[in-house]
Parts: structure tokens; sequence; C-alpha cells
């Protein structure tokens, strides 16, 4: 669903409807930092600010970015420090803020469950993200993208306090070289850490084979599974064996992509269903299967509670009652080399013409990759950052063609796009599951907008 559309409003109507809440993980320490240069004008934040349980972090990032009454249009964002192997302490300090800020939102006057989603591919953040979602108390930890078998160790480690360690994957390393990033609760908070509640870990899958190796594999329990088609929004696996596109060029998915849920059943742990499973007959479908029940995406993105900017849920809406939206399983555009889901929009980057008239810049960096330098220190560098700056770097032309950036797309999204030189506004891209057209099933009569709970009134209707 992006960065920021599974925000803590749309998490906590989710989770007082009485099913699970789940919120984006991904680019927290950035949306932080400019909702508060918005001016926080409904006082959330700083609510949730008072409730930080390390004194003085808070009010040191209040001093770095909050503006009262927000900051003028024309204005742009200040910047915040690009995720990095050894971060500093002021970084550092957003990411855990901000990962503790969503998830006591989310969680703020009820007893539902909540739970925050990660990518394992955006590793440099992952260790803080995760201490400061665990200080607010987070029932459930989803991760995909990627293989994360070290991350059920570390929520363990976490829970008692101790220092853990991720290690980071290295593009150019020498053969048994390896890479870490750390962090130590106990110095972060000054003093001897808090114990803290273990959430549950679900690994986000599209296959059986990757459930089996976590199952046997991982450094702790694993909890259960996601299983993840290639139907759904945002980035899916790549097809297995060999690649093949269709007529439109988008990966095809054959029988080899199919999971194998009788194999996935028989690892005893509960798992549920995502990629276009948001009708009540796929949903008994999926129950019938055995699965636990569904995970539920695109249907959510555009309703009222999502972050995604209102203008644009509006189109959305309005194209997929009149059945003219298109999604495109783009093999190209992330530039983690994973297919990204694009919805085709006038005005987005999905736009030809407006991929073009962008200028290439990387100030975000969540999807840059670490590679060792000839000195053996850790250089960074993106596809979607300027060619010429890439290829100094060792990077491929070839690996250039066709990248977004995908960062800064899903915040303009949001409504939080950056302003660039010139005063060019980076433009919106969107991510749906094949589903977005069929949006209009959740609209109730002659309204022109859904919200969370009319979703989870139709699926259990």
């Amino acid at each position: 669903m992006g960065a920021g559309v599974s925000n803590w409003r749309l998490a906590k109507s989710v989770s007082i409807c009485g099913q699970m809440g789940v919120v984006s993980g991904t680019a927290l320490d950035v949306i932080l930092a400019r909702r508060l240069q918005e001016g926080d004008p409904d006082g959330d934040l700083r609510r949730a600010f008072s409730r930080f349980p390390v004194s003085g972090m808070a009010q040191r990032t209040l001093d770095r970015y909050f503006i009262p009454g927000g900051k003028a249009a024309s204005q742009p964002y200040k910047p915040v420090p690009l995720p990095a192997h050894q971060p500093g302490p002021a970084l550092i300090e957003l990411t855990v803020l901000a990962n503790f800020v969503e998830v006591f939102l989310a969680k703020e006057g009820h007893a539902g469950l909540v739970g925050i989603n990660y990518l394992e591919k955006i590793q440099l953040p992952t260790l803080p993200s995760l201490f400061g979602a665990m200080l607010a108390g987070v029932d459930y930890v989803l991760m995909g993208a990627g293989i994360p078998m070290a991350i059920p160790g570390i929520l363990d480690q976490l829970s008692r306090g101790e220092a853990v360690r991720l290690r980071i994957d290295v593009e150019d390393a020498a053969p048994g070289e390896e890479f870490f990033c750390s962090f130590d609760p106990a110095t972060f908070c000054g003093t001897t850490p808090p114990a803290l509640k273990r959430p549950r870990f679900l690994a986000i899958i599209a296959s059986h084979v990757l459930a089996q190796a976590l199952a046997r594999k991982a450094t702790g329990q694993v909890d259960g599974f996601v299983v993840e088609g290639p139907t759904a929004g945002g980035h899916n696996a790549p097809p297995r064996g060999s690649s093949q596109m269709n007529e439109r060029g988008e990966p095809i998915y054959g029988s080899r992509d199919v999971p194998d849920l009788e194999k996935i059943r028989a690892l005893g742990s509960p798992f549920w269903l995502a990629g276009s499973y948001a009708t009540p007959v796929r949903l008994a479908e999926a129950l019938g299967c055995g699965a636990a029940g569904i995970q539920v995406g695109t249907a959510f993105a555009f309703c009222e509670e999502s972050g995604i900017a209102s203008d644009l849920k509006a189109r959305v809406l309005d194209s997929s009652r009149r059945r003219e939206i298109d999604t495109f399983t783009d093999p190209t555009a992330s530039p983690t080399g994973f297919p990204f889901k694009v919805v085709r929009m006038a005005g987005t980057i999905s736009e030809p013409p407006v991929y073009a008239a962008r200028q290439r810049v990387c100030d975000l960096g969540y999807l840059r990759r670490a590679y060792r330098k000839m000195d053996g220190t850790l250089g960074y560098r993106c596809p979607g950052e300027p060619e010429e700056l890439f290829v100094s770097k060792g990077g491929r032309l070839a690996e250039t063609q066709g990248r977004k950036c995908v960062c800064n797309g899903l915040l303009s999204t949001i409504g939080l796009g950056q302003i660039q030189a010139d005063e060019y506004r980076e433009p919106a891209l969107l991510t749906a599951g094949d589903d977005v057209k069929e949006l209009a099933r959740f609209l109730p009569a002659e309204q022109e907008t859904y919200s969370a709970a009319d979703v989870i009134r139709h699926l259990l209707g």
C-alpha cells in the first residue's frame, strides 16, 4: 500500500472493528518530520510525543521540525538524514520516535490488535524502527520483500533489552565479508531499557518453499505467514524460473508461482491469503483452504481513513466506477528490481511525459543499495538516481532504465511531496492491486466515498 497509506487512522479504524489494523512502517521518519512541518493541526503527534518514555528526545525532534501553523505551501520540506549503515543520533531518535508515534496512535483508546509492516529490502532503519514500535506495544510485526530470517530472533532480543545486529546486503563485498547494522537499547535509553512485549511475527511470502525455509531456519519463532499473490498492490515477488513478458511488457506468472497451501498448512502455523481476496466469496474460499483469514490492501487504501490524498482517491474511485482504471505490473519501476504494481493515471509518474520531465534525484534513499568501495567502506547507490552518478559508483547504466523514484512518488501520493529546485513538485506514484477495478462495490448507495467499516461490513456480511 506504499508509505503512509495504511496510517494510524486507518489501522485504528480496522482494529476497532474487531480485525487487525496494520500500519505501514516504511519511511515513517520522514513522514513524521513532514507532518510536523505541516503544523500537526490536530495535535495528535504532540500528544503521542508526551507519552514517549525516553526523556528529551521528543522535544529535540520538535525543535528540529515542528512549525506552528505549518510551513508555507511554496516552501520545501526540511530534509531528513538519509538511511545509513551507521546513522547519527538525530536520525536514530527520529526513527524510534516515528515508529512509536504511529503505533501509539493506532492503539490509543481501544484494546484491538495493531501490527506494523516493514520491507526486508529496506534494512538500514530496521532495528531502531522495531524498537520504536515495540515501545508502543505493537502486537504483530509483518515483513516481506525479502527473506527475513533474522527478524524473529531480533524481536526476542529486543524484548529482553539486549543489543542486536542485522546483517545487511552489500554489493561487491569480498567473499566471506559481512557488514552489520547494530542497535543497543541501553545506549539509546541511557539506562537499563524496559522489558517489552515480544510481538508476534508474520512473514509475507509468495511460495511454500520460502515458508518452509523460514519455519526451519529463522532465528526465532515465525508465528504465521501472509501468502501474497501477484495481483496484490505494491511490490510483487518476481516470477519463478525464466522471465517472460506479456504483450504489455508485464511479467508472466505461471503454475510454479502458485503456492502449495497444503504444504503451508502442514507447517502448523496460521496463514492469511492476500491478493484480490477482498470479496465475501473469496474470503469463504480462503477459510475453506484452512487460512485464518485474508489480508486486505487495495480496498482499504482508497477508503476515507487512508493516507492517500483526497483528490487522488476521488479520481481513482470515479475511474473504478466507470471501469476505466488500469494497473500495470512494471518490471523496471522499482529500484529494488522487484515488479511493482502501478496505477496508470494522468498527472502521475506513470505517464511517460511526466516521467521524462522529472529531474532524477535520490534525496530520500530508502531503496539505495549498499556497496563496498575500494577502501573497504560502504557507499550507497540507487538505480533511480542520476544515471551518471550511479555509473560513477560502479553501477551499470542498463539498471537505470525505466527506474522511477518510488520514495518521492509515494510521499506525494499521501500529500507530502517535496518541492524541488525551480519549484518543481514531485508527482505522485499510485500503487494498487488488480481489484482496484472493483472498488465501487464498497460505496454505499448514492455516496462518493466509503469507510474502513464499510469494507469490513461488506466482507463479513
